[in-house]
Protein backbone atom coordinates (compact mmCIF):
# COMPACT_ATOMS: atom_id res chain seq x y z
CA UNK A 1 0.00 0.00 0.00
CA UNK A 2 1.80 3.13 -1.19
CA UNK A 3 -0.91 5.70 -1.74
CA UNK A 4 -2.90 7.47 0.96
CA UNK A 5 -4.63 10.76 1.72
CA UNK A 6 -3.39 13.13 4.42
CA UNK A 7 -5.39 15.93 6.01
CA UNK A 8 -4.50 19.08 7.91
CA UNK A 9 -7.26 20.19 10.27
CA UNK A 10 -7.12 23.98 10.66
CA UNK A 11 -9.55 25.15 13.33
CA UNK A 12 -9.89 26.69 16.79
CA UNK A 13 -10.92 25.06 20.06
CA UNK A 14 -14.10 26.06 21.87
CA UNK A 15 -12.95 28.80 24.26
CA UNK A 16 -12.59 27.64 27.85
CA UNK A 17 -14.57 24.44 27.27
CA UNK A 18 -12.56 21.22 27.01
CA UNK A 19 -15.61 18.97 26.72
CA UNK A 20 -16.97 20.99 23.79
CA UNK A 21 -13.52 21.07 22.18
CA UNK A 22 -13.27 17.28 22.34
CA UNK A 23 -16.72 17.07 20.72
CA UNK A 24 -15.54 19.47 17.99
CA UNK A 25 -12.37 17.40 17.55
CA UNK A 26 -14.43 14.27 16.97
CA UNK A 27 -16.66 16.13 14.50
CA UNK A 28 -13.60 17.34 12.57
CA UNK A 29 -12.09 13.83 12.53
CA UNK A 30 -15.31 12.56 10.99
CA UNK A 31 -15.22 15.36 8.41
CA UNK A 32 -11.62 14.56 7.49
CA UNK A 33 -12.43 10.86 7.17
CA UNK A 34 -15.43 11.80 5.04
CA UNK A 35 -13.00 13.50 2.66
CA UNK A 36 -11.14 10.21 2.40
CA UNK A 37 -8.29 11.03 4.78
CA UNK A 38 -6.28 8.13 6.17
CA UNK A 39 -4.09 10.42 8.29
CA UNK A 40 -5.10 13.69 9.96
CA UNK A 41 -3.01 16.22 11.87
CA UNK A 42 -4.42 18.80 14.30
CA UNK A 43 -2.68 21.97 15.59
CA UNK A 44 -0.51 22.42 18.66
CA UNK A 45 -2.46 22.71 21.93
CA UNK A 46 -5.80 22.21 20.20
CA UNK A 47 -7.41 20.54 23.22
CA UNK A 48 -6.63 22.64 26.28
CA UNK A 49 -5.78 25.74 24.30
CA UNK A 50 -2.70 27.69 23.31
CA UNK A 51 -2.37 30.55 25.85
CA UNK A 52 -1.72 33.28 23.28
CA UNK A 53 -1.04 36.58 25.03
CA UNK A 54 -1.27 35.16 28.57
CA UNK A 55 1.38 36.16 31.10
CA UNK A 56 -0.20 34.67 34.25
CA UNK A 57 0.56 38.02 35.89
CA UNK A 58 4.09 36.92 36.72
CA UNK A 59 7.23 39.00 37.01
CA UNK A 60 10.77 38.25 38.13
CA UNK A 61 10.67 37.68 41.85
CA UNK A 62 6.91 37.83 42.17
CA UNK A 63 3.62 36.06 41.56
CA UNK A 64 0.09 37.28 42.24
CA UNK A 65 -3.17 35.66 43.37
CA UNK A 66 -4.71 36.65 40.04
CA UNK A 67 -1.96 34.91 38.10
CA UNK A 68 -2.22 31.79 40.24
CA UNK A 69 -5.95 31.64 39.55
CA UNK A 70 -5.39 32.10 35.83
CA UNK A 71 -3.02 29.13 35.85
CA UNK A 72 -5.48 27.10 37.95
CA UNK A 73 -8.17 27.76 35.33
CA UNK A 74 -5.79 26.73 32.54
CA UNK A 75 -4.80 23.62 34.50
CA UNK A 76 -8.46 22.68 34.89
CA UNK A 77 -8.92 22.74 31.11
CA UNK A 78 -6.02 20.37 30.46
CA UNK A 79 -6.49 16.62 30.10
CA UNK A 80 -4.99 13.49 31.63
CA UNK A 81 -3.23 11.13 29.21
CA UNK A 82 -4.59 8.54 28.94
CA UNK A 83 -8.01 9.52 30.23
CA UNK A 84 -11.67 9.99 29.36
CA UNK A 85 -10.92 12.39 26.50
CA UNK A 86 -8.33 10.13 24.89
CA UNK A 87 -10.76 7.23 25.20
CA UNK A 88 -13.39 9.17 23.22
CA UNK A 89 -10.96 10.02 20.44
CA UNK A 90 -9.57 6.48 20.40
CA UNK A 91 -13.08 5.10 19.84
CA UNK A 92 -13.52 7.33 16.79
CA UNK A 93 -10.11 6.41 15.38
CA UNK A 94 -11.04 2.73 15.73
CA UNK A 95 -14.44 3.26 14.13
CA UNK A 96 -13.08 5.20 11.15
CA UNK A 97 -9.77 3.37 10.77
CA UNK A 98 -7.68 6.55 10.75
CA UNK A 99 -4.30 7.64 12.10
CA UNK A 100 -4.23 10.90 14.05
CA UNK A 101 -1.78 13.36 15.57
CA UNK A 102 -3.48 15.87 17.87
CA UNK A 103 -1.97 18.66 19.98
CA UNK A 104 -3.21 18.85 23.58
CA UNK A 105 -2.33 20.36 26.92
CA UNK A 106 -1.57 17.40 29.16
CA UNK A 107 -2.03 17.58 32.94
CA UNK A 108 0.30 15.45 35.06
CA UNK A 109 0.10 16.39 38.73
CA UNK A 110 0.74 20.11 39.04
CA UNK A 111 2.60 20.34 35.73
CA UNK A 112 1.22 20.99 32.25
CA UNK A 113 2.88 19.70 29.10
CA UNK A 114 2.40 20.68 25.48
CA UNK A 115 1.85 17.21 24.04
CA UNK A 116 1.09 15.59 20.70
CA UNK A 117 -1.09 12.49 20.95
CA UNK A 118 -1.08 9.62 18.48
CA UNK A 119 -4.07 7.46 17.59
CA UNK A 120 -4.38 4.52 15.22
CA UNK A 121 -7.17 2.15 14.18
CA UNK A 122 -6.21 0.19 17.32
CA UNK A 123 -6.84 3.23 19.55
CA UNK A 124 -4.52 5.43 21.61
CA UNK A 125 -0.99 4.83 20.34
CA UNK A 126 1.29 7.13 22.35
CA UNK A 127 2.44 10.69 22.82
CA UNK A 128 5.28 13.16 22.45
CA UNK A 129 5.84 15.87 25.06
CA UNK A 130 7.41 19.06 23.76
CA UNK A 131 11.05 19.02 24.84
CA UNK A 132 11.60 22.76 24.92
CA UNK A 133 8.82 25.28 25.53
CA UNK A 134 9.59 28.47 23.64
CA UNK A 135 10.19 31.78 25.41
CA UNK A 136 7.28 32.65 27.75
CA UNK A 137 5.69 29.22 27.24
CA UNK A 138 8.06 28.24 30.04
CA UNK A 139 5.81 30.13 32.46
CA UNK A 140 3.13 27.45 32.17
CA UNK A 141 4.55 24.31 30.51
CA UNK A 142 7.00 21.72 31.75
CA UNK A 143 9.83 20.15 29.75
CA UNK A 144 9.41 16.76 28.10
CA UNK A 145 12.20 14.18 28.11
CA UNK A 146 13.60 11.77 25.54
CA UNK A 147 11.26 8.96 26.54
CA UNK A 148 8.49 10.35 24.32
CA UNK A 149 10.50 10.58 21.11
CA UNK A 150 8.53 7.63 19.79
CA UNK A 151 6.96 7.11 16.40
CA UNK A 152 3.90 5.08 15.45
CA UNK A 153 3.95 2.58 12.61
CA UNK A 154 1.39 3.10 9.86
CA UNK A 155 0.92 1.28 6.55
CA UNK A 156 2.78 4.22 4.96
CA UNK A 157 5.76 4.35 7.30
CA UNK A 158 6.54 5.78 10.72
CA UNK A 159 4.43 8.72 11.93
CA UNK A 160 5.84 11.09 14.54
CA UNK A 161 5.51 14.65 15.79
CA UNK A 162 7.91 17.53 16.24
CA UNK A 163 6.09 20.43 17.87
CA UNK A 164 6.43 24.04 16.74
CA UNK A 165 9.94 25.43 17.43
CA UNK A 166 11.32 21.99 18.20
CA UNK A 167 11.62 22.05 14.42
CA UNK A 168 14.46 24.56 14.80
CA UNK A 169 16.46 22.08 16.92
CA UNK A 170 18.79 20.32 14.43
CA UNK A 171 19.55 17.42 16.78
CA UNK A 172 15.85 16.86 17.42
CA UNK A 173 15.27 16.61 13.68
CA UNK A 174 18.22 14.23 13.32
CA UNK A 175 16.82 12.02 16.09
CA UNK A 176 13.53 11.73 14.21
CA UNK A 177 15.23 11.08 10.88
CA UNK A 178 17.12 8.28 12.62
CA UNK A 179 13.76 6.65 13.30
CA UNK A 180 13.08 6.67 9.56
CA UNK A 181 10.11 8.96 9.99
CA UNK A 182 7.94 9.06 6.87
CA UNK A 183 4.98 11.13 8.11
CA UNK A 184 6.61 14.06 9.87
CA UNK A 185 3.80 15.85 11.72
CA UNK A 186 4.43 19.43 12.82
CA UNK A 187 1.63 20.81 15.03
CA UNK A 188 2.45 24.48 15.55
CA UNK A 189 1.39 27.91 16.76
CA UNK A 190 3.72 29.62 14.27
CA UNK A 191 1.70 31.26 11.52
CA UNK A 192 4.45 33.42 10.05
CA UNK A 193 5.44 33.37 6.39
CA UNK A 194 8.83 31.92 7.39
CA UNK A 195 7.17 28.71 8.64
CA UNK A 196 6.48 27.61 5.08
CA UNK A 197 10.17 27.64 4.19
CA UNK A 198 10.96 25.71 7.38
CA UNK A 199 8.52 22.96 6.46
CA UNK A 200 9.92 22.75 2.93
CA UNK A 201 13.47 22.54 4.24
CA UNK A 202 12.60 19.72 6.65
CA UNK A 203 10.80 17.72 3.97
CA UNK A 204 13.79 18.09 1.67
CA UNK A 205 16.31 17.39 4.44
CA UNK A 206 14.51 14.37 5.86
CA UNK A 207 13.11 13.11 2.55
CA UNK A 208 9.76 12.68 4.26
CA UNK A 209 6.22 14.02 4.01
CA UNK A 210 5.72 17.03 6.28
CA UNK A 211 2.19 17.73 7.51
CA UNK A 212 1.82 20.92 9.55
CA UNK A 213 -1.29 22.31 11.25
CA UNK A 214 -1.85 25.63 13.02
CA UNK A 215 -5.00 27.00 14.62
CA UNK A 216 -7.17 29.62 12.98
CA UNK A 217 -7.90 31.60 16.11
CA UNK A 218 -9.81 34.83 16.70
CA UNK A 219 -10.50 36.64 19.95
CA UNK A 220 -14.02 35.18 19.85
CA UNK A 221 -12.45 31.70 20.07
CA UNK A 222 -10.31 32.54 23.07
CA UNK A 223 -10.81 32.38 26.86
CA UNK A 224 -11.78 35.92 27.93
CA UNK A 225 -9.16 36.22 30.69
CA UNK A 226 -6.42 35.69 28.11
CA UNK A 227 -7.98 37.40 25.10
CA UNK A 228 -8.53 40.66 26.99
CA UNK A 229 -4.78 41.04 27.21
CA UNK A 230 -4.54 41.24 23.43
CA UNK A 231 -7.46 43.10 21.90
CA UNK A 232 -11.08 44.14 22.37
CA UNK A 233 -11.99 43.23 18.78
CA UNK A 234 -13.77 39.86 18.60
CA UNK A 235 -12.97 39.56 14.90
CA UNK A 236 -9.23 40.13 15.19
CA UNK A 237 -7.23 37.11 14.06
CA UNK A 238 -4.76 35.92 16.69
CA UNK A 239 -3.51 32.91 14.69
CA UNK A 240 -4.14 32.84 10.96
CA UNK A 241 -3.58 29.16 10.24
CA UNK A 242 -1.19 28.34 7.42
CA UNK A 243 -1.71 24.58 7.26
CA UNK A 244 0.58 22.94 4.72
CA UNK A 245 1.58 19.56 3.30
CA UNK A 246 4.97 19.11 1.62
CA UNK A 247 6.37 16.14 -0.29
CA UNK A 248 9.85 14.58 0.16
CA UNK A 249 11.37 16.84 -2.50
CA UNK A 250 10.17 19.96 -0.73
CA UNK A 251 7.27 20.62 -3.08
CA UNK A 252 4.10 22.08 -1.53
CA UNK A 253 1.15 19.85 -2.36
CA UNK A 254 -1.49 21.59 -0.19
CA UNK A 255 -1.66 25.04 1.37
CA UNK A 256 -0.59 27.19 2.96
CA UNK A 257 -4.11 28.32 3.75
CA UNK A 258 -4.84 31.49 5.74
CA UNK A 259 -8.53 31.80 4.85
CA UNK A 260 -10.14 30.47 8.02
CA UNK A 261 -11.18 27.14 9.50
CA UNK A 262 -10.74 24.45 6.90
CA UNK A 263 -9.48 20.94 6.20
CA UNK A 264 -6.71 20.63 3.63
CA UNK A 265 -6.08 17.28 1.95
CA UNK A 266 -3.50 15.83 -0.40
CA UNK A 267 -3.10 12.46 -2.11
CA UNK A 268 0.37 11.13 -1.32
CA UNK A 269 2.49 8.26 -2.60
CA UNK A 270 5.12 6.70 -0.33
CA UNK A 271 7.15 5.71 -3.38
CA UNK A 272 8.09 9.40 -3.47
CA UNK A 273 10.33 8.73 -0.45
CA UNK A 274 12.78 6.30 -2.12
CA UNK A 275 12.63 8.42 -5.28
CA UNK A 276 13.80 11.38 -3.22
CA UNK A 277 16.39 9.33 -1.31
CA UNK A 278 18.07 8.30 -4.55
CA UNK A 279 20.49 11.22 -4.21
CA UNK A 280 20.17 12.12 -0.53
CA UNK A 281 19.50 9.93 2.53
CA UNK A 282 20.34 11.99 5.61
CA UNK A 283 20.87 8.97 7.89
CA UNK A 284 22.02 6.63 5.13
CA UNK A 285 24.46 7.13 2.26
CA UNK A 286 24.71 10.88 2.89
CA UNK A 287 25.62 10.45 6.57
CA UNK A 288 29.20 10.46 7.85
CA UNK A 289 29.13 8.53 11.13
CA UNK A 290 32.92 8.50 11.14
CA UNK A 291 32.73 12.28 11.62
CA UNK A 292 29.32 13.00 13.15
CA UNK A 293 27.31 10.96 15.67
CA UNK A 294 24.33 11.82 17.85
CA UNK A 295 23.55 10.20 21.20
CA UNK A 296 19.89 10.44 22.22
CA UNK A 297 18.84 9.68 25.80
CA UNK A 298 15.39 8.11 25.59
CA UNK A 299 15.18 7.05 29.24
CA UNK A 300 12.38 8.33 31.46
CA UNK A 301 13.72 11.02 33.78
CA UNK A 302 12.14 10.75 37.24
CA UNK A 303 12.86 13.02 40.23
CA UNK A 304 12.04 10.35 42.81
CA UNK A 305 13.00 6.67 42.75
CA UNK A 306 12.24 4.11 45.43
CA UNK A 307 14.18 1.04 46.44
CA UNK A 308 12.06 -1.58 48.21
CA UNK A 309 13.41 -4.26 50.50
CA UNK A 310 12.93 -7.92 49.61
Amino acid sequence: MTKFKAAVVQAAPVPGDTRATVAKTIKLIREAAGLGANVAVFPEAFIGGYPKGANFNIYIGGRTPEGRQEFADYHAGAIAVPGAETDQIADVAKELGVYLTIGVIERDGGTLYCTALYFSPEGYAGKHRKLMPTAAERLCWGYGDGSTLDTVETPWGAMGAVICWENYMPMMRAAMYGKRIALYCAPTADDRDTWVATMQHIALEGRCFVISACQYLTRANFPPTMANRITDDDTEVLMRGGGIIVDPLGRIVAGPDYSGETILTADLDTDDIPRAQFDFDVVGHYARPDVFTLLVNENVQTPVSSLRKG
